[in-house]
């Protein structure tokens, strides 16, 4: 079993590797973009283009912290941290959820406030701005498609890009139409528009961390189909005390009390019983072998 484990433990570490080279290239390149978006939307007094900065800084904080968490999670347990680090993965998604609302907050003052006194700007720019970054959201939204099906750090930063990347074509023709047309006002409306569009993106991120952090069970986990699978496993005859959680936004654990009828085959189904979790992904589990005329003794 030890041997399995440690293989698996391997296969779960192989990954992380190259998308931590892809985060790195596309935290510079984001980065970059910020300060280029920001630097024009304060010249040109634009506040889409200001809240479009705002949400590809976000998205660069959640790459930054993304790769923090990664780091975190590959430190070994100690007799303090018997799991690592592994929950900062998840304490972190948390704090990103509640980064991008704060952020939501101040595009929503400040854009009501350029409602009511338009200011005038050059449409042009804007579009030119916001049309580099649809190529640099693009890029990175397509380096991150391969790894955001394996945890959920990685989903939240694919789905933040591929919203950057349309947020961004928003922006760009807005700036055509104000070119056209000359209405001022579109700049805040289209400003407004991007902050519901950080919120509703970042509600999704919010609720999976939050029932993360309170060991709720993970998005893609089925309990009863879990305790289906492992009441139909040869020998077992009850499951009872299962509890699911997330040890770190790709780890999960389990613990469960397993009746068996015959106890000399405990080892030989122990080990048929761990093989089928790790393939429903649970990678960690903890089973409390019970025959039937023992009495279950937990009550808490």
């Amino acid at each position: 079993m030890s041997h399995e484990h440690e293989h698996h433990h391997h296969h779960h570490h192989g990954a992380p590797a190259s998308i931590g080279a892809i985060f790195i290239v596309s935290i510079a390149l984001n980065a970059l973009f910020v300060i280029i978006e920001a630097a024009v939307g304060l010249w040109q007094d634009s506040m889409s283009l200001l809240s479009d900065a705002g949400h590809n800084l976000s998205d660069v904080l959640s790459l930054v912290l993304v790769l923090v968490a990664f780091r975190l999670a590959k430190h070994r347990s100690t007799n303090r941290y018997t799991y690592g680090y592994k929950k900062s993965t998840v304490l972190i998604s948390l704090l990103n959820a509640l980064i991008l609302l704060v952020a939501v907050g101040a595009i929503v003052a400040e854009s009501i406030h350029k409602l009511r006194q338009p200011a005038a700007l050059d449409g042009g720019v804007i579009s030119w701005t916001a049309g580099v970054g649809i190529v640099i959201n693009g890029l990175t939204a397509l380096l991150l498609m391969k790894g955001q099906k394996e945890d959920l750090n990685v989903r939240g930063a694919f789905l933040h890009m591929a919203a950057d990347t349309l947020v961004s074509v928003g922006v760009v023709i807005s700036g055509v139409v104000i070119r056209l047309t000359g209405l001022y006002i579109i700049d805040p409306i289209v400003s407004l528009i991007i902050a519901l569009v950080i919120l509703i993106t970042t509600w999704d991120l919010l609720s999976d961390s939050l029932r993360l952090s309170l060991d709720g069970i993970p998005e893609g986990i089925d309990i009863a189909h879990i305790e289906e699978q492992m009441l139909q496993t040869d020998n077992v005859l009850d499951v009872h005390h299962v509890h699911i959680w997330a040890i770190s936004t790709t780890e999960n654990a389990l613990t469960a009390h397993v009746v068996i009828e015959d106890l000399s085959t405990m080892e030989q189904t122990k080990s048929q019983l761990k093989h089928q979790l790790s393939d429903l992904g649970i990678c960690h589990a903890t089973l409390e072998i019970e025959n039937k005329d023992s009495d279950c003794h937990e009550t808490c």
